[in-house]
């Protein structure tokens, strides 16, 4: 029997991350919207919730892509709408989450900001904006911001990347 784990991810912008996360093997479902945790994080930030398939695809490497997918290193003015962050639903995944970013540090030049923070509430996207980047990849804003993560993957991750998903 497998098994379904969800995470929560924010970073960028959720129209690209939405996208990112949908051409994995092994994701069953990716929800695009807004993710609020507590305390300085308790305000709603872009994100994503996904649903995974543990027996296809481990936390470890959503965590990996998710780090390569968005500026994980920079703080900039836009971070509390663009929160670097994986949102947690289960201590287990907090503990790990915590022990893949110290493991992961080594493989980036900057110091990664991403925090690991306790999944408090998700509200959803408008949505006329899901499937935004499979929907019209030629949109100005697909073209500039999106398709180069979607190359990111195919170069550095295909192992990971359902083909199939891309199909348009």
């Amino acid at each position: 029997m497998s098994k379904t784990n969800e995470i929560a991810f924010g970073g960028g912008c959720h129209w690209c991350t939405e996208v990112v996360f949908q051409t994995l093997k092994g994701v069953v479902n990716v929800k695009m919207g807004f993710v609020s945790s507590e305390g300085a994080a308790s305000s709603f930030s872009e994100a994503v919730v996904v649903e995974y398939n543990q027996d296809h695809i481990g936390l470890f490497h959503l965590i990996l892509i998710h780090l390569h997918t968005h500026h994980s290193t920079s703080s900039h003015s836009m971070r509390t709408k663009y929160r670097s962050a994986i949102y947690t639903f289960k201590e287990v995944d907090t503990i790990r989450s915590k022990e893949y970013l110290q493991q992961l540090q080594a493989s980036f030049n900057g110091q990664l900001i991403t925090q690991v923070l306790p999944f408090v509430a998700f509200r959803s996207a408008d949505p006329q904006f899901y499937n935004y980047y499979l929907t019209d990849t030629q949109k100005p804003f697909c073209k500039r911001y999106i398709a180069p993560k979607i190359a990111l993957l195919l170069k550095q991750f295909p192992q990971f990347v359902d083909a199939n998903s891309l199909a348009t």
